[in-house]
């Protein structure tokens, strides 16, 4: 599923691109991905353009000049392509945006959507979702109070959106192998520690901008002359590697289930706390 840097990765080319450019067309293959009828979502975009994406955890949220707003969540095999009626993947689409002959598919929504809402709307449905690791009101003092009074163990703490939004499964791997803490670790023993909450506060900082600057580690590139999306899955440490040698400790990386989910680690220098 595109976590973070894949979704800013995506809004960082998308703005590049398609800002400002009149959508003349909507094509709908999959009512289910859609909140309101397809007539009244066609209606609401053609001739409107988008003059601003904004990312929140792992959603787009694309500003239209009409006010309205589409909130977007890939979810779990989702992707978008961008290019001309030439370059269409041979893949099933679920949502087409024609901005003036640069086309935008949206591929795999059977899980994701794409919502036509209000600005009021789109707030209630982002209410739930905690803080931006990125965001830079995300200070150290406000990551401790965030972990204070938390239970349970990394891994889960990291990828529950409600606490703080947009790490998942490769990224939480990816910051306790870097914070050198192993993934079971209980979070009331990292928050009693300053210097533990300190090294995974920068470790989530550091790998989360990595990743973003990489392309994230999906390598699903977003049009036919993107060669930088999907370039952070080769600096991946842990994720993914069961087997491999750690770059840290030349160890062997473990894969283990952890409350139904994979995880990757290495059990010579990551620390249980």
């Amino acid at each position: 599923m595109p976590e973070l840097p894949e979704m800013e990765n995506y809004r960082t080319l998308l703005s590049e691109r398609i800002l400002d450019q009149p959508i003349t067309g909507v094509t709908i293959e999959r009512e289910k991905s859609l909140n309101v009828s397809t007539d009244v979502f066609r209606n609401a975009l053609i001739g409107n353009s988008v003059v601003y994406i904004e990312r929140k955890g792992k959603h787009l949220i694309f500003h239209l000049n009409s006010g309205r707003r589409l909130l977007l969540h890939l979810m779990l095999g989702g992707m978008m392509y961008l290019g001309s009626e030439e370059d269409k993947p041979d893949r099933t689409t679920q949502i087409e945006l024609d901005f003036s002959g640069l086309k935008l598919w949206f591929i795999g929504l059977r899980l994701g959507y794409l919502h036509l809402l209000t600005s009021k709307e789109t707030m209630e449905a982002l209410s739930d979702l905690g803080p931006d690791p990125l965001d830079r009101h995300m200070t150290l003092e406000k990551f401790t109070g965030l972990l204070k009074g938390r239970r349970g163990i990394l891994k889960s703490t990291l990828v529950n959106q409600h606490w703080i939004a947009g790490i998942g499964n490769c990224y939480a791997d990816e910051i306790a192998f870097i914070a050198g803490i192993t993934p079971s670790s209980k979070i009331t023993g990292i928050a009693a520690s300053a210097e533990l909450t300190s090294k995974l506060y920068h470790a989530m900082q550091s790998v989360l901008r990595e990743a973003y600057q990489g392309g994230g580690y999906m390598e699903m590139p977003l049009f036919k002359e993107d060669t930088h999306t999907g370039g952070f899955n080769d600096q991946c440490r842990v994720y993914d590697r069961e087997g491999e040698a750690c770059t840290r400790c030349s160890g062997k990386i473990r894969r283990v289930e952890l409350a139904s989910r994979k995880v990757f680690y290495c059990p010579d220098c990551q620390t249980e706390v």
